[in-house]
Order: structure tokens, then sequence, then C-alpha cells
């Protein structure tokens, strides 16, 4: 088998998993099957297919299954997933466990010109796969359509609603490179129906057309001081769902009688280089303290707290003063706040130290939202 030049970030080499014919390494839930059934359906056809599942019912596993389908198919040969960078590493953890073909896979993290490479040398026989997040498409479109993917898929796709946005409008460029596009969202319409264009737009351009400003015009009607506000027409109401639901497969959780009642998904963030190197000093001081003898208890318990304060972004300076040597956790959480919020639920944020309750709630109040802290300080 071709080997790719630049080693990639996983090669998995499995038999075709026999359960309902799809390729995954797992006994799929009805709504996956049928899901993925739709996809196919879609895809095959030659439009594109939106996946409407809600956290919890599995979109990257049966996302999985259609890409391995379309892979042993001889379909495609190039996938490229853009997404959240909280999830990047989601996606790289779940082709791992239920990808039951061969893959080569690589996160596109690290500089401009770092990742650049990694796309120019991104071959082989093997699907190959890419993972770059939202904010760096744009940056990276050039080099993206130059490595021509067969197949793009947009997780959490709600990201791109807004169709004047860089990422937005590359990723309705890069979609007319490639043959099949796949929408994964819980959240279609966070704000207001004119969230669908955008998303419409990548996903399958027969839909709702090119055009946002004959879109508009078509479904709303614009009204207010200056007629700056859309307000769907009612006449157009069902015409519009009937759009949406053409080449979309809606599941909530409540519907999905045999999922588990939870599901525990463990998001694995990398601490920025600078981090890196902090906390393999602390661990180096550890060790010189062990030789030295001069461990007690408390000694380790203060190691301990101090390398669990510098992951959660802080740590003690010689003054006593905390300072933030890291935003790796925060940034991620930042991400988990938007889907909730965009997703219309609620949040418990538990975490050990005071200076990442201050920061998170500095971070609520930026993105105006009400919030309740509860710490061993509050009394009542």
């Amino acid at each position: 088998m071709e080997r790719p030049i630049w080693p990639p970030e996983r090669m998995n080499h499995g038999m075709i998993a026999q359960q309902n014919s799809l390729p995954i390494r797992a006994s799929p839930y009805k709504h996956q099957r049928d899901a993925a059934a739709f996809a196919l359906k879609h895809l095959k056809a030659g439009g594109g297919a939106a996946l409407l599942m809600e956290m919890g019912t599995g979109k990257t596993i049966t996302s999985i299954a259609v890409v391995g389908q379309l892979w042993l198919e001889h379909k495609i040969q190039r996938l490229l997933v853009i997404c959240p960078v909280s999830v990047m590493g989601v996606w790289r953890d779940e082709f791992a466990k239920f990808a039951a073909y061969d893959y080569s896979l690589a996160l596109l993290e690290g500089t401009t010109m770092k990742r650049a490479d990694i796309i120019r040398h991104m071959k082989g026989r093997a699907l190959q796969v890419l993972v770059l997040n939202y904010e760096s498409v744009w940056r990276l479109e050039k080099e993206l359509a130059a490595w021509q993917p067969d197949m793009i898929v947009c997780d959490e796709g709600h990201k791109i609603k807004n169709h004047q946005a860089k990422a937005s409008k590359a990723l309705h460029r890069l979609s007319e490179l490639a043959r099949y596009r796949l929408l994964l969202t819980g959240t279609l319409i966070t704000n207001k129906p004119l969230d669908v264009f955008s998303q419409y737009k990548f996903t399958d351009i027969s839909v709702f057309g090119k055009s946002f400003y004959e879109f508009r015009s078509h479904f709303f009607d614009m009204v207010g001081y200056g007629f700056y506000t859309p307000v769907l027409k009612k006449s157009r109401e069902e015409e519009l769902t009937e759009r949406i639901h053409s080449i979309a497969y809606r599941i909530t959780k409540a519907e999905c009688l045999d999922l588990p009642p939870y599901t525990d998904v463990v998001q694995k963030v990398d601490l920025e280089p600078s981090a890196q190197r902090l906390y393999r000093q602390l661990i180096r001081d550890c060790y010189a303290e062990l030789a030295g003898g001069t461990v007690t208890v408390t000694n380790v318990l203060a190691q301990l707290t101090r390398l669990a304060q510098l992951t959660g972004g802080f740590l003690k300076n010689d003054q006593g003063v905390y300072e933030q040597v890291s935003t790796a956790k925060m940034g991620a959480l930042s991400e988990l706040v938007d889907s909730a919020q965009e997703d219309g639920r609620k949040l418990v944020v538990i975490t050990l130290h005071r200076p990442e309750i201050d920061a998170i709630s500095k971070m609520l109040d930026q993105k105006g939202i009400r919030h309740a802290i509860v710490h061993g300080g509050i009394t009542g």
C-alpha cells in the first residue's frame, strides 16, 4: 500500500463491519442507520445532505459510516472535515474508535506554513482525511482547493450561518469543487430563518440558489424603521419548511428511545507550546525534589495542585499573584458555551480553582450570559 510522504495522525486497518452493512465498528442505533441511508441516497443522487441531529444522537459516527461507504464504493478519496477547534480531537478519536476501513487522518494545527505543508503531503491509497477549524479555513483556501477534496463535512454547520463571514464565503467556494457535501448540526436555525441560506448554499445550491437577496426577497418582507428587519412571509412558511427538509434528516434525542439516558464525551485540549514547557518544568522540579529526598505529603500535594492550576490556565508567580499562562482550556469551554446557548440548553461548569471561576465569569459576562457562581467563599 502506498504510504503518504508526511506521517499521518492515524492509519487504521480493519475489516468492514457487518452490522447493517455499515463500515463501522459498532452496532448503530436505528436512527443512525436511517440517517446514514438518507444521506447516502441524496449524496449519490448528486446533491448534498444535512443531518440535523441533536447533540448526543451520534452524528459523528453516522458521518464516519457515510464517508466510509462512499470510500469503499470508490466515490471519494479525499475528505475535508471542518469543525470548531474544540471538537477537532473528537473527530480523530471517533475515527480511531469506529472506522472499519483504511484511512489516514491529520489535524491541521500549528502555523499556517506547517498546515499548508501537511495538506500538500496528504496522499495515499487509504481515505485521506483532513480536519480543520472554521477560523482557519479561509486562510488555507488556496491550499485546500489545490488538494481538491472529494467530500466536505461541516460539523456544527450553523457556524456558517452568516453568508458574509470569511469562513462561509470560503466554504461556499470550496463546496463547488467537492462532489459531496454533508452538513451536521442540531440547530439549523439559531436566531432567525435567514440562517438557513448560507448553510444550504454550502450543502446544496439547488435548494435556495446562489443569491442571498433573491432568497430573502422570496421568503421575507423587510419591515421596521429603514426596512432592515426581515419577517418571514406567512404565505411562504410551508414552502420554506418543505425545502429545508428536502435534503435534511431531522432527529431529536427525545425521539431516540433506544439511546442510553446520557453519554460521556471526553474532549482533549492541548496546551500551547509555552504552557507545555511550563508543565514539563514543573514535572522536572518534582523529580528534583524526589532525588533530593525532601519529599513530604504536603510538597507532593502542592506540586499536583500547581500542575492542575496550570492546565486550567493559571499559575501563581513568585509574588503570590496568579498569572494566566494558557487560554487553551478557556477557548474550548467558550465554544461549548456557544453551542449550549444556540441549542437553548442549560450548562453547569465545575472547576477546581478560583482564578478559573473568575475567568469563566468574565467570559460569560462578555457574551452577555446571565449566570450564578457557587464556591467555598459564599455563605448562606
